[in-house]
């Protein structure tokens, strides 16, 4: 068998010294496969939010294993993680953390600004991550012009527009309404089929976790359980578009 694209053994994280000191990951084991949609729950101080922090290379773990496509990522320095971030991962927030002057096309620019890749290569790029999310014709608004969702949407597509191997999303559905909410998660899932990235979610809603094809429940700083979905919402409602597209496609 091959090895998974990443891999926790033994992962501890300390916050704080002495009487002070605070455990929030205590020995957490956790193989992720690529190409996988994982939906990481439990109640607030879990370590949940810790986890994904460590997975993101956004955060070094006290102690434990942490690799990353064979690579020992708690070994790394700052700047090579952060390279691997670069590189292999895309971030998505509860809060958009949208630039407010900048447009839609500028915001999705800007990690490939941070690249050093020329305008003309920026451009296009952020143009075909923004026709991914189905927001051709937005280019130019600005935050304050975007819905909630549209918002979300122009931060997938920053996400998303250096095609990472990874997206980690952190309650991406935390600000918006029950119908965004349901759009974004039909685009993760989306993503995930089409695209094979594979999809990290923190959420504590169970029906936005209903679209992963794994369910993994953190209890006090533990992997309390790993659940595969047999039944993700994603691929139900990929089945039940399927007689309607069959027939749709018949000769009159």
């Amino acid at each position: 068998m091959s090895e998974p694209l990443i891999r926790l053994r033994g992962i501890t994280k300390v916050y704080g010294e002495g009487a002070t000191a605070l455990q929030a990951l205590k020995g957490v084991n956790l193989d992720i496969e690529a190409g996988d949609f994982v939906a990481i729950m439990g109640p607030s101080g879990s370590g949940k939010s810790t986890a994904m922090n460590t997975l993101g290379g956004l955060d070094t773990p006290t102690s434990g294993e942490y690799l990353f496509q064979g690579t020992h990522v708690e070994t790394l320095t700052r700047d090579q993680r952060a390279r691997l971030r670069r590189r292999f991962f895309g971030f998505v927030f509860q809060g958009f953390n949208l630039l407010a002057r900048t447009s839609a096309q500028e915001n999705v620019e800007l990690p490939l600004l941070y690249r050093g890749e020329a305008a003309a290569a920026r451009h296009a790029a952020a143009a075909k991550a923004l026709a991914s999310v189905g927001l051709t014709g937005w280019e130019h608004h600005t935050p304050a012009e975007l819905s909630g969702g549209q918002q979300q949407r122009v931060a997938i597509a920053r996400a998303i527009v250096t095609e990472p191997a990874v997206l980690l999303a952190d309650e991406p559905t935390g600000n918006l309404d029950t119908q965004r909410s349901r759009e974004i998660m039909d685009l993760l899932w989306r993503l995930n089929v089409d695209h094979g990235i594979t999809v990290l979610m923190v959420t504590h809603e169970p029906d936005m976790a209903a679209y992963a094809r794994r369910i993994v429940h953190f209890v006090d700083g533990v992997v309390h359980s790993d659940e595969r979905n047999p039944h993700p919402v994603g691929l139900q409602q990929a089945d039940a578009d399927l007689p309607a597209l069959a027939t749709s496609t018949q000769a009159p």
